[in-house]
C-alpha cells in the first residue's frame, strides 16, 4: 500500500497545528467511473479556513480539505471513457449531485439536497492524490501552466456565475467588496466583457488597493468613501455582515448586491438589525445569495478565460506551507488567489 501525504482538518476550531495537519494516509483507489488524479497544484480558499475554523462544517473529520484542483490522471477505475493515464484534468468545488432531482433537471444542479462540496462532503486536493467521479472532471485547457488554473476552479467559476447573477453591462457601475481571490478575477472578467464598465473596489488591505489600481480600477477604498456612489450591482466577497449591508445604500433603484460566500462570521449580526428599509432596500433592491456552482459554469468560465486571455494574478506556497497560507487569508494578507504547489 502506498502512503500519501495530505493535509486535514483533525477537528474544527482555532486554526492551528493542533487541528490543522500535515498527516500520512493510505493512496486512494478508484472504484467505477472515478479516476485518481495525481495533484500538481490545489488553490486556497476561504472556505477552507471556514471549515477548520467550524463555519462551514465537514461532514466528517478528519478530512482533506481543497477545491480548486488541478494535476495529472494516474490511474482510472472500471467504466471510464472520458479520460485516459496521462490527461491533464481538473476539479473544483462540486463534487457530485443526484442528477434526478427538480434542481439537477432544470440545470441547477448547485442547489441539489444531495450535492457534494469537495474538501467538505469528500476528500479534497490538499493532498498528493485526489478521487473524483469521472462525471465531476474537466479536462485543462491549453496555453497556461497548471499551477495558473487551479483558482479557475472556485474563484474565478465562482466569481463568473456571480457576475452573471449580477446582470451588469456594457457601461454599468459595479461594486466589488473584497479584492480576493475572486473578485480580482471578476475585475479581469467584466473589464474584458464591457470595456465601458465602471468598476468601485472597496478594501482595506494595502495589498489588495495596489492590485485593485494596477488592473485598472475606477475606484479604490474603504466603504466610507464611497457615500456618494450610485452602482448597477455589488458583489460581496468579504467573511463580515457589514460590507454588504452598509454598502446597500450605494445601490441604484432596480440594483442588486450578490453574496458570494458560503459563511459569514458571527460576530456582527447586528449588522442586520441596522438595515433601513427606506434607505438600503425600497425601489425594488434584491439581495441574491451564490449558492454552490454547476459544472456548466466551470465549463463556462474555462472556456471564457483562454477565449479572453485571462490569468490569475497568484501567490504560490509549497505544500508543506498549507497552515501558513491559510494564516495569512485569515489574516488578511492576500493579493490575488493563493495556490500550494504539490507536486
Amino acid at each position: 500500500m502506498f502512503i500519501m501525504r495530505a493535509w486535514v482538518v483533525e477537528k474544527t476550531g482555532p486554526l492551528c497545528p493542533e487541528n490543522f495537519k500535515l498527516a500520512t494516509l493510505p493512496d486512494p483507489v478508484p472504484s467505477v467511473g472515478e479516476i485518481l488524479i495525481k495533484v500538481k497544484a490545489c488553490g486556497v480558499c476561504h472556505t477552507d479556513l471556514d471549515e477548520v475554523e467550524g463555519r462551514v462544517e465537514p461532514t466528517f473529520l478528519p478530512i482533506i480539505p481543497g477545491h480548486q484542483i488541478v494535476g495529472e490522471v494516474v490511474e482510472i477505475g472500471e467504466g471510464v471513457k472520458g479520460f485516459k493515464v496521462g490527461d491533464r484534468v481538473g476539479a473544483g468545488w462540486i463534487w457530485s449531485s443526484c442528477g434526478r432531482c427538480e434542481f439537477c433537471s432544470r440545470g441547477l444542479e448547485n442547489l441539489c439536497p444531495s450535492f457534494k462540496g469537495t474538501g467538505k462532503d469528500a476528500h479534497g486536493g490538499y493532498a498528493e492524490y485526489f478521487l473524483i467521479k469521472e462525471d465531476f472532471a474537466f479536462p485543462l485547457p491549453q496555453g497556461m501552466e497548471d499551477k495558473f488554473l487551479a483558482p479557475f476552479f472556485c474563484a474565478g467559476s465562482i466569481g463568473f456565475r456571480a457576475l452573471k447573477l449580477a446582470k451588469v453591462s456594457e457601461g454599468a457601475t459595479l461594486g466589488l467588496l473584497g479584492f480576493g481571490a475572486s473578485n480580482h478575477l471578476v475585475l479581469k472578467m467584466a473589464k474584458a466583457l464591457y470595456p465601458q464598465i465602471k468598476i468601485f473596489v472597496f478594501t482595506r488591505s494595502p495589498k489588495a488597493k495596489e492590485l485593485a489600481q494596477s488592473l485598472g480600477a475606477d475606484f479604490v477604498g474603504d466603504l466610507e468613501e464611497g457615500r456618494e456612489m450610485s452602482l448597477d450591482a455589488l458583489i460581496d466577497t468579504t467573511p463580515a455582515w457589514k460590507p454588504p449591508f452598509f454598502a446597500l445604500r450605494f445601490l441604484k433603484p432596480g440594483g442588486r448586491l450578490i453574496i458570494n460566500a458560503i459563511s459569514k462570521e458571527e460576530g456582527d449580526k447586528d449588522s442586520l438589525l441596522a438595515l433601513s428599509y427606506q434607505r438600503d432596500l425600497w425601489m425594488e433592491r434584491e439581495i441574491k445569495t451564490v449558492a454552490n456552482i454547476t459544472r456548466e459554469d466551470i465549463r463556462e468560465f474555462l472556456y471564457l478565460a483562454q477565449r479572453l486571455n485571462i490569468k490569475p494574478d497568484i501567490e504560490f506556497y509549497p505544500f508543506e506551507e498549507a497552515l501558513q497560507a491559510l494564516l495569512d487569508i485569515k489574516n488578511r494578507k492576500i493579493k490575488g488567489a493563493k495556490v500550494l504547489i504539490v507536486s
